[in-house]
């Protein structure tokens, strides 16, 4: 399998990480990479880039150290029906949108609710991606948000970042497990991200590559082999919700 895209990459616009724009797009060119996103937090987040961040992205150069720099989000949930920090105008200027929910911007609530916020941000035309679903802090229906997401042709996320003991997402390797087992029976497709908040760990996959591999998820699902097939699913969601 050749993972070509790692599109979940944050920069120091978010404080809590550590590498600049060159810095990961070099980092990227040395694993071998041909495109990376930039998915800086949304304002809501307490140290998130601010608004004009997202506004002025665009001063970039499409490619950097020889990668492609594609331009994104990590926007916040902000509320149980689904809404997000960044206006719609603002997210369909972008490449992608990834929409999380995080503890210090919703805090965990009943399982009830947690599961109605990720539902409802993915009925929303300009979020493409959810992000780390299976997140030990929210206890939700993961197969209602599978369900969901085939509906809706939202790409869920698997997010090597979750699987470090370390991360307050951790919760060993059976919640993964089961979000690859659904995402294969309802044929939704997935991402595979580093969620890298320092360089070197760009193009990282080696906590979530060996569960994708032993689930036997069709490759035509995993859209971060091709450029093609990433914006392919993008495409698909946003003619399903013109």
């Amino acid at each position: 399998m050749n993972l070509t895209l790692d599109i979940h990459i944050h920069t120091v616009a978010s404080t809590h990480a550590y590498s600049t724009v060159s810095e990961n797009a070099a980092y990227a060119a040395k694993v071998g990479l041909t495109h990376i996103g930039m998915a800086d937090h949304g304002p809501a987040m307490p140290d998130g880039a601010h608004f004009y961040h997202f506004g002025n992205i665009y001063c970039l150069p499409e490619i950097i150290n020889g990668v492609r720099v594609l331009k994104g989000a990590e926007v916040n949930i902000i509320d149980h029906e689904g809404g997000v920090d960044l206006p719609r105008k603002e997210r369909e200027r972008l490449d992608f949108v990834i929409a999380s929910l995080h503890r210090g911007v919703l805090p965990p609530a009943t399982s009830e609710l947690n599961t109605r916020a990720m539902v409802k941000v993915m009925e929303k035309r300009a979020v493409h991606i959810l992000g780390h679903p299976n997140n030990a802090s929210y206890e939700v229906d993961i197969q209602a948000i599978v369900k969901a997401a085939a509906k809706t042709k939202t790409i869920i996320e698997i997010n090597n970042q979750s699987l470090n003991p370390g991360s307050i997402r951790y919760e060993g390797t059976k919640p993964m497990e089961e979000l690859l087992r659904l995402c294969k029976e309802h044929s939704v497709n997935i991402l595979l991200s580093s969620d890298a908040h320092f360089c070197t760990s760009v193009g990282n996959f080696s906590n979530v590559l060996p569960l994708v591999k032993a689930s036997g998820i069709p490759e035509d699902l995993i859209v971060n082999t091709s450029a093609e097939k990433l914006f392919a699913a993008i495409n698909a969601k946003k003619e399903l919700m013109t």
